[in-house]
């Protein structure tokens, strides 16, 4: 017999819809007042109401296994019920008087819990939520309480950088100026990830180090210069961002993600690389920006005018960099460029799903917004020759079910990373101005 019973919030399995095999062999409950909910989605046509629908459609396939509210067996050798009962507010009516959603789901929890006490069962009742507030109202009635967690493809601090820094000997730092490359087989560096940059310090000088990235067989650590040369005259301002223009200007990288606090230069290096290896070197047919229009999955809805129209307060901090990149001056005259050069394409990410995308540099903006299956869908169109830059900042995000672990830019970054086609950074310093890194860090 089960010792542990999980009721799901509803938000949970908008996240995951296969969630409810996420329990081992313990007992899952989902409240009466949770398929409404999930009812109430179905409809939407963005990636919760596809969730939704799958959910619908799963349960619905359960029960031909037999009665729902009496419990059916899952294939992972746990038990499924729908409950009907316990939804009594006797017990919540001191504490919480609104007949909501969630004090439904938490009277449902709350009942279980005592019952479960007086039988003397041995089975420890837990409510599991995405929704912080509930968990903290769960909480202060004395409820079992946890974060759905199995979808973290990433637990806390342990979030991939792309970099190390190490100390080193001074003659492994000479090696490696001397001849671009130091063989690294065998050394702690060996279990490092394709692209993966190191930061040698002397261990008897600290104030003298080296710069390098390990190659795709993983046996060298080989330095670059090709990141200090200004490229559309932006010039890298800090070691991460030397990293992040070697990674942009590769050819044989062609999924790059890039990840930073606000200032710290993720877009504006992004696009001078794209318009250098674009325009310059003519690498690529066309440079494509996109950009989630939040919230995400939505249109653009009913406001005036054209497309372009209604997309530039959403895309305006695109239009803000290529201001910056082209030295624009007056009103008007970065549309005048961007229509005589035709190969800048700035979209919302709405219109570039379905679409097949060769032979382009594509910069997908605000990727943290994304989900699994958007973030899936969208570098599943990139055509061959094409080069993609996902970046944003994992700690802003915008999603109702998204957090920090769970969402598109860092679901990709940590799934990826094993992959010599991919590359990671972490931008750390902000260079916007002085007065903005102290706001980021401060405020």
């Amino acid at each position: 017999m089960s010792t542990r019973r999980y009721i799901l919030d509803t938000n949970v399995l908008l996240q995951d819809p296969l969630a409810i095999y996420a329990f081992d062999e313990n007992e899952v409950v989902i409240p009466a007042v949770v398929l409404e909910e999930v009812d109430s989605k179905k409809r939407n046509m963005d990636e919760i109401g596809r969730n939704a629908r799958y959910v619908a459609r799963l349960i619905d396939e359960l029960r031909e296994e037999g009665k729902l509210h009496l419990g059916v067996k899952l294939t992972n050798g746990g038990t499924f019920r729908v409950e009907l009962n316990h939804r009594s507010f006797g017990k919540m009516k001191e504490h919480f008087l609104e007949r909501t959603n969630d004090n439904r789901i938490l009277a449902v929890a709350l009942n279980m819990r005592i019952e479960e006490e007086e039988k003397q069962s041995g089975i420890t009742v837990t409510l599991v939520s995405k929704d912080a507030l509930l968990r903290v109202k769960a909480d202060a009635l004395g409820i079992h309480v946890e974060d759905f967690l199995s979808d973290r493809v990433v637990q806390y601090d342990r979030m991939y950088t792309g970099y190390k820094e190490l100390s080193s000997e001074s003659k492994q730092i000479d090696e490696l100026f001397e001849n671009k490359k130091l063989l690294i087989k065998d050394s702690p560096i060996s279990n490092s990830y394709p692209n993966q940059f190191f930061i040698l310090k002397d261990e008897v000088n600290p104030s003298r180090s080296a710069l390098g990235m390990t190659s795709k067989d993983g046996n060298y650590l080989e330095s670059f210069v090709s990141s200090e040369e200004p490229i559309w005259g932006i010039r890298a301002r800090n070691v991460q961002q030397r990293m992040a223009f070697e990674l942009l200007t590769r050819d044989d990288i062609p999924l790059v993600t890039l990840a930073g606090k606000a200032g710290t230069g993720k877009t504006l290096l992004s696009l001078a690389a794209g318009l250098y290896q674009t325009e310059d070197l003519q690498k690529y047919k066309k440079l494509l920006v996109a950009r989630p229009v939040v919230p995400v999955g939505k249109d653009i809805g009913y406001l005036p005018g054209e497309k372009e129209e209604k997309l530039r307060p959403w895309m305006q901090p695109i239009f803000d960099n290529l201001e910056y990149l082209f030295n624009t001056k007056k009103p008007g005259e970065l549309e005048q460029i961007l229509a005589g050069m035709g190969s800048i394409q700035v979209e919302a990410l709405t219109y570039i799903r379905g679409r097949s995308i060769p032979e382009q540099f594509i910069i997908i903006d605000e990727a943290q917004n994304l989900t699994k299956h958007e973030v899936k869908t969208i570098l599943t169109r990139v055509g061959e020759g094409s080069k993609i830059v996902l970046m944003g900042d994992p700690k802003q995000i915008d999603h109702p079910y998204l957090d920090e672990y769970t969402n598109g830019l860092t679901y990709v970054t940590e799934r990826l990373k094993h992959l010599s086609e991919t590359g990671h950074v972490k931008l750390q310093k902000g260079e916007r101005s002085g007065l903005a890194q102290m706001a980021a860090d401060l405020l």
